[in-house]
């Protein structure tokens, strides 16, 4: 799968900047977890908040933004690209991030889980 390499500058300065929730996110649960997670990456056209190879999984923290008409047929086609790629997405709202961070973990074990099993 070829990806957008212009988008590799932009996505290293999303991991060097990156938002309160996906500090919490990953500092308290994904780069201790037991399958290997890696952020903003790189795939075709979009940047990945956080993305599990192992079970093909990726993980999106969405700011209000994505819940603007714009922002959520946006998302939609990007979800039915890597689809497509057989990778799993979730979503999460940024508050779901810091008000049920337990509730948000167990979800994605619960999926990583599934991928793996």
């Amino acid at each position: 799968m070829e990806h957008n390499k212009n988008l590799t500058p932009y996505a290293q300065n999303l991991r060097k900047n990156m938002t309160k929730e996906e500090r919490r996110l990953w500092y308290e649960y994904l780069n201790k977890y037991p399958y290997r997670f890696r952020r903003q990456v790189v795939f075709g056209s979009y940047i990945l908040d956080f993305y599990c190879a192992a079970a093909k999984l990726a993980v999106e923290l969405d700011g209000s933004q994505h819940y603007e008409s714009n922002g959520m047929s946006y998302d939609a086609r990007r979800t039915a690209y890597l689809n497509s790629l057989d990778i799993r997405v979730l979503r999460f709202s940024n508050l779901d991030v810091l008000k049920n961070l337990n509730g948000v973990c167990q979800a994605i074990d619960i999926s990583v889980t599934e991928r793996i099993m």
